[in-house]
């Protein structure tokens, strides 16, 4: 299978379709919960838990005592956290910080996943959400810095960060000093391979 990868960088002076889940968990909701506490507590997105719990008419109003069910992706995210743990062992090598792993840019990164294998397009630019930086602002991630690196076919973590490593742009972007925070997703292919996308941020304080 032909393999591929991409990467693209911006630095930004600022001023001030959905994956599918198979697997479920249930929550009793708790007195002061809402949706959005629920969906941070379990890293998922707020859209992603109100499409599973259909039964909940008015989404703002839960009560305690609902059962409320969890989308869970626990092999995805497993996959996703070893591209992490990978990038912050190389940016220890090269004497760099470790990045922040930010569940809420892994969301929008499996979305860019999601979308390429779907749309069957390979681009740092989406027909769906555009650039990738106004993809993230799109989804209220904030930044004064942002890059992304895509690939395609590579089947696990270790090969996609080789791929990645010995390409300098992809290279420039994981051991880069403007970046604190990443997020990582996939999306498998008809093929057994995944789309990958890493995200890199400098978050706004």
């Amino acid at each position: 299978m032909k393999k591929k990868i991409s990467s693209i960088f911006i630095i930004i002076l600022i001023l001030m379709t959905v994956p599918v889940f198979a697997a479920q968990n249930t929550y009793t909701v708790k007195y002061g919960d809402t949706m959005w506490k629920i969906a941070s507590r379990y890293e998922i997105g707020l859209s992603e838990i109100i499409n599973s719990n259909t039964q909940i008419k008015n989404p703002s109003l839960i009560y305690p005592g609902q059962k409320i069910t969890i989308p869970t992706i626990k092999e995805t995210k497993s996959i996703e956290d070893q591209v992490i743990k990978l990038v912050n062992i190389e940016r220890s090598k090269n004497g760099l910080p470790s990045l922040k792993k930010n569940w809420e840019l892994s969301r929008v990164a499996r979305y860019k996943s999601t979308d390429m294998r779907d749309k069957n397009y390979f681009s740092h630019t989406s027909p769906t959400y555009g650039s990738p930086f106004k993809m993230m602002e799109d989804f209220g991630i904030r930044y004064t810095a942002a890059g992304e690196n895509i690939a395609h076919g590579q089947r696990t973590a270790e090969s996609v960060m080789d791929g990645w490593m010995n390409s300098p742009g992809h290279r420039k972007n994981i051991l880069s000093s403007s970046f604190d925070e990443i997020g990582v997703g996939i999306a498998k292919d008809n093929n057994g391979g995944y789309y990958w996308t890493q995200m890199f941020i400098r978050a706004t304080k």
